[in-house]
């Protein structure tokens, strides 16, 4: 099964991620990694902290001679930042008395996090809650990126949404537009939006405040199947959608139409299925999102996520000073005012993760080319079903 696990806090030495079940035999770069880790830190809106880093990638195992080996692959990211913070993140006991961060923020896991595990410092929950965290995730997804692209299967992400600033849904992204969308402040295809949804980030910016909005993440070129049925945990949209809301700040997700659909009757809700001889089984609308029953259906895959605005704020919200429960404003963390559009990075990479994982549960996750043959075969198949 191939998995993933990241370790690291936002201004310790460094982030690291670890997937275990990649297959041996298959052609992977540092370049690849460092790609879409350079993807993540663009957008408009950014904080400072995207001044200091600059993420590289340092694989230091299961990767040999250019080609993954079959063992866990581990990736660290080290980070800038952390030698201005070597006092108070300090491995080994404090040398001197440390500053104690007491007041939590609302809509951030602070006083959660304390409360759970019996804390006084919300330094040690911020540090890992952090969104710094999703630089490993993109790693790990790169990765899985790498696997997908051997199979014809794209993923790509574009911001629908920031504030109320909502772009035209005539702009679809397809396989290729990446470049284009990445060259838009706001990774959005729509230009006209692009201004709008600039102004009101600078808006928020003079208000010290924060915006959120909705993305939406397509995968093209699954075949139908992947994914299952049989029980509730082999479903590909469940599994999509967990990894989704994983994400920090994400509030909402929905596959194809999604909540849209619970408003149509069953007779506009569905996608008729259609059959010729040159394109087999196919269907002219795609409301459910490229999955029924839990698996593809050789659509195009569509999720769309939600995220609420960063609770960091530069003018902050009220709260209680968990040491002396008084009344507080909570604490100030450098942040960014708007990161859907990176947002939409990680999507793309926890999404890539769950497709590799279900393109190796059906083909097999030893040996690549033994995958690629599983694959060709499977594909046959279905081709004989119109052929």
């Amino acid at each position: 099964m191939l998995r993933y696990i990241t370790a690291g806090e936002s201004h310790g030495r460094a982030l690291i991620a670890v997937v275990a079940g990649m297959p041996a035999g298959l052609t992977v770069h540092v370049e690849d990694v460092n790609r879409e880790l350079a993807r993540r830190q663009l957008g408009y809106g950014r904080g400072g902290r995207m001044k200091i880093e600059k993420d590289t990638a340092e694989i230091l195992s299961g990767v040999r001679f250019g080609k993954t080996i079959g063992s866990p692959v581990a990736v660290m990211i080290e980070n800038r930042d952390w030698q201005n913070w070597t006092g108070r993140m300090s491995v080994e006991e404090a040398e001197g008395e440390v500053e104690k961060v007491t007041q939590p923020r609302p809509g951030h896991a602070d006083l959660s996090g304390v409360l759970k595990t019996d804390q006084d410092d919300v330094r040690n929950i911020l540090e890992r809650t952090s969104a710094r965290e999703t630089a490993a995730r993109v790693t790990a997804g790169a990765l899985a990126k790498v696997l997908l692209k051997e199979f014809g299967i794209q993923v790509v992400s574009q911001v629908t949404a920031i504030g109320g600033v909502v772009a035209d849904t005539e702009f679809v992204a397809k396989p290729g537009d990446t470049e284009a969308i990445d060259a838009s402040p706001v990774r959005t295809l729509d230009h006209n939006a692009e201004a709008s949804m600039m102004a009101i980030i600078d808006e928020a910016v003079e208000r010290k405040d924060t915006l959120g909005g909705t993305f939406e993440v397509l995968v093209y070129g699954c075949p139908p199947g992947l994914g299952g049925y049989a029980t509730w945990e082999d479903r590909l949209d469940g599994k999509i959608a967990r990894a989704v809301m994983s994400i920090q700040a994400m509030k909402g997700v929905e596959i194809g139409e999604g909540f849209g659909l619970a408003f149509k009757p069953g007779s506009e809700a569905h996608d008729e299925i259609f059959y010729n001889e040159s394109r087999g089984y196919y269907r002219e609308t795609n409301r459910a999102g490229g999955l029924e029953g839990g698996m593809t259906n050789g659509e195009p895959v569509v999720i769309r996520a939600a995220m609420k605005p960063i609770p960091t704020l530069m003018q902050p919200l009220r709260s209680i000073d968990i040491a002396t429960k008084q009344p507080v404003e909570a604490v100030k963390e450098r942040s960014d005012v708007c990161a859907v559009p990176a947002a939409a990075i990680v999507a793309e990479a926890v999404v890539a993760v769950e497709f590799a994982a279900a393109l190796l549960e059906k083909f097999g996750n030893d040996a690549f080319d033994d995958i690629k043959a599983a694959f060709k075969h499977y594909i046959e198949r279905l081709q004989g079903w119109h052929g």
